[in-house]
């Protein structure tokens, strides 16, 4: 569906891979680091391949690894990843309204190819959700776009990662080029004082509560800010999309 010919021929596809083709090489390195630490865990190629493919969420992928390494029981390793992954819940609320429109297999396909970097960029292009065909299409495209670059370097790099794992050394710490990305383009949305302080208070949050296990801190960290802005923009109306005059 997400490489369909009419998707693809809309220029919406092709500036959403544009827009993302700047972070597909930390995407890369991320994903190359992953599949590097699933074999070195002791995971078989078959497994690591498997968890790659189905699951495709590196920041749950790198949490249940220690733990299927340490034979940590099976329901602790799915509320690990549950918990590390809860900032989607969030994500599939902010986007309802851009793909209900949509039959339920669609919209389950956009749920997985989604993540944290064409979200980001998607929701920075379109602020509001579609209200005629053409729109709907034009966002759809632009979204495919976006995670069709992910996917593809997230993917291509992590089996690479796979098939040399034992020629890269963990130390490289090639993941670090992924964080790197997600900031810059964290960085480039804060484009007035709501989202900066959004921003602010869900970084002091996540290290106020760093000590929280499997990681829930940046669930609540997202939570707190969410929360707190919201309050913010109804008690004194402030517009989260209004630019900051210059």
């Amino acid at each position: 569906m997400f490489l369909s010919p009419t998707l693809r021929r809309q220029p919406e596809f092709r500036a959403g891979m544009r827009d993302m083709a700047s972070a597909a090489l930390g995407i890369g390195a991320w994903g190359l680091m992953t599949g590097v630490a699933m074999v070195k865990s002791d995971m078989s190629v078959l497994e690591a391949v498997a968890m790659t493919l189905f699951v495709y969420a590196g920041s749950s992928q790198l949490a249940a690894i220690p733990l299927l390494a340490a034979g940590a029981p099976a329901w602790v390793i799915l509320a690990t990843g549950f918990c590390v992954n809860l900032r989607f819940v969030v994500f599939s609320l902010h986007l309802r309204p851009y793909l209900m429109h949509m039959p339920r297999w669609r919209r389950l396909l956009h749920g997985y190819l989604t993540a944290d970097l064409s979200y980001a960029l998607f929701t920075k292009q379109y602020t509001a959700p579609p209200t005629t065909p053409a729109e709907r299409l034009a966002q759809e495209a632009y979204l495919t776009g976006n995670y069709f670059v992910t996917w593809c370097a997230w993917m291509g790099m992590s089996l690479l990662g796979i098939a040399l794992a034992n020629l890269i050394p963990q130390t490289w710490g090639l993941g670090f080029a992924g964080v790197l990305s997600l900031v810059a383009i964290v960085c480039s949305m804060a484009t007035t004082r709501l989202r900066v302080l959004a921003a602010l208070i869900a970084g002091a949050t996540a290290v106020a509560a760093y000590a929280l296990p499997l990681k829930l801190n940046i669930v609540v960290a997202i939570g707190v800010a969410v929360l707190l802005c919201f309050w913010l923009e109804k008690q004194f109306g402030l517009d989260p999309d209004a630019e900051d005059d210059k």
